[in-house]
């Protein structure tokens, strides 16, 4: 090989290398490259391909004399090393090097040719720091005018606020080489991904994935580049994401740059469950023209809407009754019999059925207005108060034969007594009831109300039911119970307010019904039959009397057996004239007592076909298998709702199955907006499904450590009075639960809290005084009553300790009982009189009412009940939560 210098096309000088030793036969003349270092020398971090091009001149022989050889070809190889060592090795042979390729000339030129022929070839993958090229010429007649080695990479770039290094591409053709952004600045990795790039084998950046958000309180300029910005004042920014920055909701503002919420102005709040998007409101002034309607011992109040609703549109009412001494003084709480329908509290409609008031007696109702600002804004809510004297009562028959007599003499207000009910159809599960108008209207009849009675063969009424109302003179009532015998009886109202009951009607599904009443000629007799027939009643009442007293204990026992074996009904709906029952105060029905497990759940859950149902993610494990986020089809529309999912796991055994179909029977029973709503159950398919409402928040001790010192005092009060109306609801019911604790109350998304979990739960007797003993299963240490601990009982009391617990965990925002003591260390502690102290800055009230659930005699502790009412009072007077414990 010969080095020359020739002048290039561009003008430039070119050094090259040129061999032609043409003239004699075996040729072998080598030329080898300086060494070249791969990736600046440093080790390799992955496999590199080199690609080389040879830029070469080949001349052909045809005017040369006496050519021995003239061949189109040459040799290429290379040899990997870590270090610079050529000196005499590698030595000039094949087989040190590893061959690329036998390069054949497209071309061949002549004499004063400028034309070249370029080649490339790929090399590797190479694993060493560097390399030598050698050429190898066997007998040819060529000019090398350069040789060029490199390889592909993906250089730096910034994608999805992520910046990327330069990246080297792989070895192969279908090489993707990922690598891992960083966020820039004021920016964090969407979800906790970190963003990624893919390059691949021709140096491009492809399949992004992944990208990173701009802080709450920053927002990104320029959009595409990483150039943010903190927000301005009057502005907000709330969640991390890369949307820009918006102006304060209403009735609110920033007063710093780089504000994540807006701060309401003064008389202004938010919700518990308003996010910082929504606007600030007050809360509602007083209801309006509030007045009431009384007839006898029942009040209809009524009253229209705040001038301000305070800018919500979650405005409720509460009624407040309050008995009074002669001309309204010395007003008290009114006595608990009282009944308001629909409600007493959390009142959508403006007006409200105040029942079984005293008979001339002195109340002072007030309707409070309420909304969301209600709560966070610790005011007195607006009101409005009305009184109301009572008149006679209105229940007893010997005051219908008095009402009678003066529809007979006086002049009517209200209309006179329903006439002519009788029994026009009857089956075994249903009945056909029709009536005439009264004889005397006076006014336009709006509607007629349809009372129910079950009674026993003695003619006790076992069930005092008010049912719904119809504006014809006809009710269909179904559901009715075989070899039953109910007592109905009805009642008209005008804008004066109702009339007398009519006369009740006995009637039987199976048997033949007793005669009709007779028409209102037979009521409207003589002023002598009416005296006769009231002399003749109070005869009757006074030997009833005589045999109430003398069987009362024979019948307790009697209407005990009674109240087992029929189900308890309050209130109907009626749909086309047709009224069917639903049970009022139930009494929960332990599963295990069923002879068929599988009766149980057909007669507590609802059978829903697997198809409406999706499962979309597992979120958490159960005691019987997964629990899962699904979806739910309404079978009836196309409305999908979310759900939770209990699935059943595979290889279960039969007790397994058992368990956990009771746990379905047993939520199945439970209608309470502060229980967990069981929306029905998966049996005839695999797996078997429990489904449930959706809590958005998941469990409370999670919720509350993620949200540590969020909330005002008010508001923790509000998830506590969440938690003990749902287990006052239960408590009723005769139900305990056994496992009350944090972890197992769940909060939706909009923060109402339920009691859930009812794997461990057993029936509560009827006896105060009774117990339930565990079938083995593990006992919750700090949350459980010493005297279940002890004694392996547990009863509607050992919830209330449980609750206290609860009150804790809310109040501390879900730190763990007795923090790092042991189970054996706690009941010691507890068992020796020692009681957790208050968390920090909890109100002396709740820590105070937590040591009331945690006395060590159980008949001493606060029933649910109480609980509530308790805090009822803290909530409607937060001045008491002022003083600190």
């Amino acid at each position: 090989w010969n080095e020359a210098s020739v002048t290039h096309p561009d003008g430039s000088d070119r050094r090259m290398l040129m061999v032609c030793q043409i003239k004699k036969a075996h040729q072998n003349n080598w030329a080898r490259t300086p060494y070249i270092p791969v990736n600046g020398a440093q080790p390799l971090q992955h496999l590199i391909n080199a690609i080389i091009s040879i830029l070469v001149y080949n001349r052909s022989c045809e005017d040369v004399p006496n050519v021995a050889t003239c061949k189109e070809t040459f040799n290429l190889y290379y040899y990997e090393t870590d270090r610079d060592e050529a000196t005499t090795f590698p030595p000039w042979r094949e087989g040190t090097y590893i061959k690329v390729d036998t390069i054949a000339a497209d071309k061949r030129f002549g004499p004063g040719s400028k034309e070249t022929n370029f080649e490339t070839r790929d090399i590797g993958p190479l694993t060493k720091r560097g390399i030598y090229l050698a050429i190898q010429d066997t007998g040819a007649c060529m000019a090398l005018m350069h040789v060029r080695v490199y390889y592909k990479y993906c250089g730096p770039t910034e994608k999805n606020l992520a910046f990327f290094q330069r990246t080297i591409a792989g070895p192969y053709m279908s090489s993707l080489e990922e690598t891992n952004g960083t966020c820039v600045v004021n920016s964090i990795p969407d979800n906790g991904e970190r963003a990624t790039l893919r390059c691949n084998s021709e140096g491009e950046w492809i399949v992004p994935k992944g990208s990173c958000l701009c802080f709450p309180w920053f927002y990104n300029v320029l959009l595409k580049n990483a150039l943010f910005k903190e927000c301005g004042r009057g502005h907000y920014k709330s969640s991390v994401g890369n949307r820009a920055c918006r102006m304060c909701p209403a009735y609110s503002d920033t007063r710093d740059y780089g504000s994540t919420e807006c701060q309401c102005m003064q008389g202004y709040y938010r919700a518990l469950s308003d996010d910082a998007s929504m606007p600030c409101t007050k809360p509602p002034s007083r209801p309006v023209n509030l007045h009431a309607v009384v007839n006898q011992t029942t009040a209809r109040l009524s009253w229209e809407r705040p001038y301000n609703d305070g800018g919500r549109d979650d405005l409720t009412y509460r009624i407040e009754c309050m008995r009074c001494q002669a001309g309204f003084l010395a007003c008290g709480p009114c006595e608990d019999g009282v009944d308001y329908k629909p409600r007493q509290t959390n009142i959508a409609v403006t007006n409200v059925l105040v029942r079984d008031l005293s008979a001339y007696a002195y109340y002072k109702f007030k309707v409070f207005a309420l909304n969301g600002a209600s709560w966070v804004a610790q005011l007195d809510p607006a009101e409005a108060d009305v009184n109301v004297e009572t008149n006679e009562a209105g229940k007893s028959y010997e005051l219908i034969i008095m009402n009678i007599i003066l529809n007979c003499f006086l002049f009517h207000i209200v209309p006179t007594m329903v006439l002519g009910l009788r029994v026009s159809e009857v089956s075994q599960t249903e009945v056909l009831l029709t009536w005439n108008n009264p004889e005397k209207m006076n006014g336009k009849i709006r509607q007629y109300e349809v009372s129910l009675d079950l009674i026993n063969l003695m003619g006790e009424v076992l069930y005092m039911n008010l049912l719904n109302t119809t504006t014809k003179r006809s009710m269909r009532i179904t559901g009715l119970k075989e070899n039953s015998v109910y007592a109905v009886k009805v009642r008209a109202s005008t804008d004066a307010g109702y009339g007398p009951y009519s006369v009740p009607l006995k009637f039987s599904p199976l048997a033949s019904t007793t005669p009709a009443p007779k028409t209102s000629a037979d009521h409207v007799g003589t002023i002598q039959i009416i005296v006769a027939v009231i002399a003749g009643f109070c005869i009757v009442v006074a030997i009833m009397l005589i045999v109430f007293c003398c069987r009362r204990k024979s019948q307790k026992h009697k209407s005990k057996l009674d109240l087992e074996k029929v189900p308890m009904f309050v209130m109907g709906h009626v749909k086309n004239g047709t009224l069917s029952y639903i049970p009022s105060h139930k009494t929960y029905i332990d599963p295990t007592t069923y002879e068929d497990p599988a009766r149980a759940v057909l007669d507590f859950t609802k059978e829903i076909e697997a198809s409406y149902v999706a499962i979309e993610e597992v979120i958490g494990g159960g005691e019987f298998g997964e629990v899962c986020l699904g979806r739910m089809r309404s079978p009836n529309t196309k409305n999908e709702t979310d759900v939770a999912i209990k699935t059943l796991k595979s290889g279960y055994s039969t007790q397994q199955k058992l368990d956990f179909l009771g746990e379905a029977s047993i939520m199945g029973q439970f209608d309470h907006p502060n229980v967990i709503r069981l929306e029905g159950v998966v049996t005839k398919s695999q797996p078997h499904m429990i489904i449930t409402e959706f809590m958005e928040n998941g469990s409370l001790d999670t919720f509350l450590r993620k949200r540590d010192g969020e909330f005002t005092v008010i508001q923790l009060v509000g998830i506590l009075r969440n938690i003990a109306a749902g287990m006052k609801y239960l408590s009723d019911m005769g139900y305990v639960h056994r496992d009350l604790a944090a972890r197992n109350i769940l909060v939706n998304a909009q923060l109402i809290c339920k009691v859930s979990d009812f794997g461990l739960s057993r029936v509560l007797e009827e006896s105060s005084d009774s117990t339930y003993t565990t079938r083995g299963g593990k006992i919750p240490i700090r949350w459980t009553a010493p005297e279940a601990i002890t004694y392996r009982k547990f009863t509607s009391a050992s919830d209330v300790w449980s609750y206290g617990i609860v009150m804790w965990e809310v109040m501390s925002y879900g730190e763990r009982p007795y923090w790092g003591m042991s189970n054996q260390d706690v009941i010691h502690a507890v068992g020796t009189g020692y009681r957790l102290p208050a968390p920090m800055d909890c109100p002396q009230v709740q820590h105070k009412l937590m040591l009331d659930c945690w006395k060590k005699d159980r008949n001493e502790r606060p029933k649910f009940g109480q609980v509530v009412a308790s805090l009822d009072r803290m909530i409607r007077e937060p001045e008491q939560l002022k003083a600190i414990a």
